[in-house]
């Protein structure tokens, strides 16, 4: 509110009653909020409008009218485009006025200025979503009013819900004039053939859980019958169900390790992006194994390191990469090296 006052000013007064015999001073009844935000601003002046009458019926007046029934998008949209053509305000100053954007404006305009008028009665007795007609009706509206109406018949008749109005409009958008009147003549039979494409798309991940929540219900289902049943089992019996539980332990624990080395290769690729069949973790293992074995052989029985394990220490393990002799066409890399061996001052 505060940066809207500083860019625009105040474009709606505030509202007061007084002063009174009773009281010599003006009393706000809406706008504190902006008369605290001018006070930050540095301002001294608010404009205020003066309802005559009591504080007390101001006060029930204006509940009464913060109260009241919200507008819908159309009412909004029939206010707008009155302040439009009979005030002749802009829409950049009608999103000021409203605090709103113009894109909002524009939106709610559009349902008066371009829906027919079957459409929007259809919208003002809630038999369409506002937002539906905005997202699908109103661009349909500007290539063909004729085929905007024949659209909202067929969502009121069938009942569409926003995913099916989606699928229409997308269909008739795409389609050619052939196919859109096709499309407006036979909506079910085209919603009919979108059901088994949706059918499709429903993951093998989701078929997963439905069947795992399957068998936890069939568990539970056994856990309580097993109460009643174990009075009558022999021994044979319980021999029996404990090696049936035993297969079924057996198979989700196979279940559960192939879940767990998914993860863990899920988990290795995004850790390890650039590793190749070169750079393997088990070549690395069997490299630095090797590499252990070395050392250890170099290092005589009294535990006194060889002269190879020496030379190994001062030039660097050409195993590791670390001691590489550098190319003898590179005297600028020689160089640095004896840069970096003298002695700092």
């Amino acid at each position: 509110m505060i940066a809207s006052l500083a860019e625009t000013g105040q474009q709606t007064p505030i509202v007061v009653v007084g002063p009174t015999e009773a009281n010599a001073r003006y009393v706000v009844i809406d706008g504190h909020k902006r008369i605290a935000a001018l006070r930050q601003l540095g301002r001294d002046i608010v404009d205020a409008t003066v309802w005559a009458m009591s504080a007390a019926d101001a006060l029930l007046l204006e509940r009464s009218m913060r109260f009241s029934r919200p507008e819908s998008a159309l009412e909004q949209g029939w206010l707008l485009a009155e302040m439009e053509q009979r005030f002749g305000y802009s829409r950049e100053e009608l999103a000021r006025r409203f605090d709103r954007s113009v894109s909002w404006v524009g939106r709610r305009l559009a349902l008066v200025e371009l829906l027919p008028g079957a459409v929007q009665q259809q919208v003002r007795l809630g038999k369409i979503a506002a937002q539906m007609a905005i997202k699908f009706l109103v661009p349909m509206a500007r290539v063909s009013a004729q085929d905007c109406e024949r659209m909202a018949a067929v969502w009121v008749k069938h009942h569409c819900d926003s995913r099916q109005a989606a699928q229409l409009y997308a269909a008739w958008r795409e389609g050619s004039r052939v196919v859109r009147d096709r499309i407006l003549q036979e909506p079910e039979l085209y919603l009919k053939t979108q059901r088994p494409l949706e059918a499709e798309a429903d993951s093998s991940a989701a078929e997963l859980e439905r069947d795992l929540d399957t068998a936890v219900a069939l568990l539970q289902r056994v856990g309580r019958r097993l109460n009643a049943a174990l009075p009558e089992m022999d021994g044979p019996q319980q021999q029996q169900a404990r090696g049936r539980i035993e297969r079924a332990r057996r198979e989700l624990n196979r279940i559960s390790e192939r879940i767990e080395q998914q993860r863990e290769k899920q988990e290795t690729r995004h850790a390890e992006p650039g590793a190749t069949k070169r750079d393997s973790g088990d070549e690395r293992a069997a490299h630095q194994h090797t590499r252990d074995i070395a050392r250890v052989a170099a290092v005589t029985p009294d535990h006194t390191p060889s002269a190879a394990l020496e030379l190994h220490a001062r030039a660097g393990d050409p195993a590791d990469g670390e001691g590489r002799a550098l190319p003898p066409a590179d005297p600028g890399s020689f160089g640095q090296l004896q840069g970096e061996s003298r002695a700092s001052p």
